[in-house]
């Protein structure tokens, strides 16, 4: 027998990615089909232990975020990055992060500051995905297949034709859309079907990875708990992450540059070192993974009407959820640009957006977690001889390795940069200015309006967030009620682009708004400013929308009318 499924959108994957993709579609009106190999419910692998700020934004607009903050560790379990010479061992130093019970009133910590309505979330993909599982699978408009694999597709002007089969049955499925978003993994077969090719850096490290139940490991150490703790010692570092805060855990060994096989090290050995146990501790492998750390992107994300998202388009370092993270990321970019295609306002211009936008974007931030990825290989394989030696000299080494280790870390676990500062500078769908947006690490950033940056966060004087008061597409935020928007209503409506307006009312509005009017686009980064509409209303409009075609005169959409 033979299934035929007609429906916009089909994504092949139920990962996070897929799944935040079809939430945000069918939000916005779009008819997905989400196509994936393993069974309904079936738990992912064990990784990525963190939700990013940004990200927590996206699942607070997607309707997730409070289901998600009351998952994971316990409420009360701190979610501290420690330090030690071994995981019963001596405390090196300590990140001070916010356990989730006080995660929005403990500003005390280096990322307490954050200008965001959602810090960020430590919880492993095994809790997070089957939340978001369930939210999409509520969310109409969105259809899952549970094993089923897409085998091969082609595509023409009309749309694109997908041939499947249940795994179960042996039953044969067709699928006919309009168009195909491979979130299907690093080996992605979308990515292989359409040509795409990853290059960059194919070895970055080499890691042994093992799952493991321990329920006497945490009465072993006289520390706090910790989310991550960190192992440092001359004979082997590792990192272990709790998982459920109370008997499982998650340890990765990392192998060094001279360790070229993953069979070298003896990964019992390694465990009990890391941990600073002896042959008496028992432990139960629940699953072990060794794995390749790579700084790969791909060259291209899309074909026609075919594109790929997360680790389908970029493979780096499992760094503090920064593939996943950056995944979804990539399919808010892509959402809202297919939705707003499928649903008539925009023209066949605002697709080309999408790899214009994410590749150089995931350049960086593959670039930024390869070099730290480097600077921690260093300090493993440079642990000083005297860490664990008892006395002065002792004490003086673990201080100097504690603080070279906070200070290092504290970077990659609180990455504002990262969340905050990263900018779009080569969009066809933004009107620029005169104006350069301001560089950022992987740390650091400066709030800014201009063009292609993020819209800077601030609370309204009725106490919501900007982004809960902002449209689900287009918002013109403006700070001076006299100003005459008129025009460029008119033009929006012309072209059929949803724009709500919101009249600002804040006493603490951030320096970096400067300009009478500013445009914000769907997700969230700025599209154009200025104290007044542009002179052709219907230009900047027409750019907004990828209909770069009906452009009268692009140099003029900065001037006043």
């Amino acid at each position: 027998m033979t299934q035929n499924i007609e429906t916009q959108a089909l994504i092949v994957g139920a990962g996070p990615v897929g799944l935040a993709l079809a939430i945000d579609l069918a939000q916005r009106g779009i008819g997905v089909l989400v196509a994936e190999t393993r069974h309904r419910g079936e738990a992912p692998s064990v990784k990525c232990n963190h939700v990013s700020a940004r990200t927590m934004e996206i699942f607070r607009r997607l309707g997730v975020s409070k289901a998600l903050r009351e998952t994971g560790l316990p409420a009360d379990h701190a979610n501290d990055v420690s330090y030690r010479t071994s995981f019963t061992g001596e405390e090196l130093s300590r990140i001070h992060i916010p356990s989730r019970a006080t995660r929005y009133t403990d500003k005390s910590g280096p990322d307490g500051w954050w200008p965001t309505p959602e810090p960020p979330h430590r919880i492993n993909q095994i809790y997070l995905e089957p939340v978001l599982f369930a939210h999409a699978e509520a969310t109409p408009g969105v259809t899952i297949l549970s094993r089923t694999r897409i085998d091969e597709f082609t595509q023409d002007a009309q749309g694109v034709r997908a041939r499947g089969i249940d795994l179960d049955t042996g039953e044969e499925i067709h699928v006919r859309c309009q168009y195909l978003v491979g979130c299907d993994g690093g080996r992605s077969a979308v990515r292989k079907a359409i040509g795409a090719k990853l290059s960059g850096t194919d070895v970055v490290g080499r890691v042994q990875s093992t799952y493991f139940r321990a329920p006497d490991l945490l009465a072993r150490t006289g520390h706090a708990p910790a989310w991550a703790t960190f192992s440092l010692n001359p004979r082997r570092s590792g990192n272990v992450y709790a998982i459920d805060g109370r008997e499982t855990f998650l340890l990765h060994n990392y192998l060094r540059s001279d360790e070229l096989a993953f069979d070298s090290v003896d990964r019992d050995w390694a465990i009990r070192t890391i941990l600073g146990v002896g042959d008496d501790f028992s432990y139960e492998i629940i699953s072990k993974e060794d794995w390749v750390g790579r700084r790969l992107v791909a060259d291209r994300f899309r074909d026609r009407r075919v594109f790929i998202c997360g680790d389908a388009s970029h493979l780096w370092v499992p760094m503090a959820g920064y593939g996943m993270n950056a995944g979804i990321a990539d399919a808010m970019n892509l959402s809202w640009q297919l939705a707003a295609r499928l649903n008539g306002w925009a023209g066949e211009g605002v697709l080309a957006a999408y790899e214009a936008e994410r590749q150089p974007i995931t350049e960086q931030v593959s670039s930024f977690a390869m070099n730290h990825a480097i600077a921690l290989q260093k300090e493993r394989e440079g642990v000083p001889a005297g860490i664990e030696a008892p006395g002065p000299a002792g004490e003086q080494a673990r201080r100097a390795a504690g603080q070279a280790l906070y200070d290092l870390n504290v970077k990659q676990y609180c990455c504002a940069g990262l969340n905050f500062g990263y900018y779009y500078d080569a969009s066809p769908l933004i009107a620029y200015d005169e104006e350069q947006a301001p560089a950022y690490s992987m740390d650091g950033f400066t709030p800014s309006t201009v063009p292609g940056c993020r819209t800077p966060h601030f609370w309204l004087d009725d106490g919501r967030s900007l982004y809960d008061a902002m449209g689900p597409e287009y918002t013109l935020l403006r700070f001076d009620p006299q100003v005459d928007a008129g025009a460029l209503l008119e033009a929006a409506a012309r072209r059929g682009m949803p724009l709500a307006v919101l009249d600002v009312q804040a006493r603490a509005v951030p320096d970096a708004y400067r300009h009478a009017l500013l445009l914000s686009r769907p997700d969230q980064h700025v599209a154009w400013r200025g104290d007044r509409v542009p002179g052709d209303a219907l230009a900047l409009v027409d750019r907004l929308t990828g209909n770069l075609d009906n452009v009268n005169n692009v140099d003029n959409l900065g001037t006043p009318a």
